[in-house]
């Protein structure tokens, strides 16, 4: 288990993480998430004793990363968010290096390379070198060696960052696949990624823990309102439309977009969470003869969960 208590980094006056407390269970998925600046690298490099706390501290699986720094070391594997790769060295050859430099028994090196290899999909690219591959079989160099000791706590800064939509699925599942076997704790801007990947979430802003949670906890506690969609006939006046759904008691009208090449609109309303107005949306547009092509329900996303969360925090 890895408890954080109280930890905070202050660069001169800058204060860039503030007290932080939380903790991540043993074969638990956990991202950082916040905005730039938010101080979620700066836990990461704490973490993993790359820097040292200016008061706080923390235990990795029992050992403190003050006093027991090489033991914390030897437990954790770490892809900063500049990828640490020796581009003019072959895979296997870095691969190797990075092996040694972790303490693995040399006659352990060859299984230990073979196996990350073989679970970062890097076997056709073993003998070539790192400078020559594309962004996301580097990504993949990088977690390779990340592991390449079989830690049991994985830290990933950004691990996606750059790549391509057909890389980051890759990535993706590649983390999920190591998340069953070992504790991870990873940072992302990509939230869909976020709520696919990860057990839990710990939002950051202004280096202050803002919310620690499941994304479905988070959801039902922000859930203040319900979204409705209400996609309305490109024959029908934007104005009528709007005036008909704002007529209707406790409904509130987002807004409307033009969707489709039909011409046709898209409303988003709002209501109560414990007011479903589908039936009397769907009566009251009738009723005014105005064409209904569409009506569903919307969960509140992990985008709104995040901006609300952060827009909160920054006003308290």
């Amino acid at each position: 288990m890895i408890e954080v208590k109280e930890l905070s980094k202050n660069y001169g006056i800058t204060r860039a993480v503030d007290r932080l407390a939380f903790t991540v269970e043993k074969g638990e998925v956990l991202d950082f998430l916040g905005p730039n600046g938010a101080g979620k690298t700066t836990t990461m490099k704490m973490l993993t004793c790359y820097l040292p706390p200016s008061s706080g501290t923390a235990s990795i699986f029992g050992f403190d990363i003050l006093e027991d720094s090489m033991e914390v070391r030897r437990r954790i594997g770490y892809l900063p968010e500049k990828n640490p790769l020796y581009t003019d060295m072959d895979v296997h050859s870095f691969l190797e290096l990075a092996a040694r430099l972790k303490g693995v028994g040399r006659d352990a090196i060859a299984a230990s390379v073979d196996d990350v290899v073989e679970r970062c999909g890097l076997g056709d690219v073993g003998h070539r070198k790192i400078g020559n591959l594309s962004k996301g079989f580097q990504q993949r160099v990088g977690i390779a060696q990340a592991i390449v000791n079989d830690p049991e706590l994985l830290i990933l800064d950004e691990p996606t960052i750059g790549l391509d939509p057909r890389q980051i699925i890759d990535i993706r599942s590649l983390i999920k696949d190591l998340g069953k076997d070992r504790t991870v704790i990873l940072s992302s801007h990509i939230l869909p990624e976020v709520s696919q990947v990860c057990d839990r979430i710990i939002i950051i802003n202004n280096g202050r823990l803002v919310a620690v949670d499941t994304p479905e906890n988070l959801r039902d506690r922000l859930k203040r309102s319900s979204m409705t969609k209400v996609r309305i006939a490109g024959s029908v006046d934007i104005a009528d439309a709007e005036r008909v759904i704002s007529s209707i008691d406790g409904a509130r009208m987002i807004c409307s977009d033009e969707k489709g090449g039909d011409g046709s609109s898209l409303f988003t309303v709002e209501s109560a969470t414990d007011s479903d107005i589908r039936n009397l949306l769907v009566k009251k547009l009738v009723e005014a003869d105005i064409p209904l092509l569409e009506i569903y329900s919307e969960e509140l996303s992990l985008e709104d969960i995040f901006i609300r969360l952060v827009t909160e925090e920054g006003g308290a």
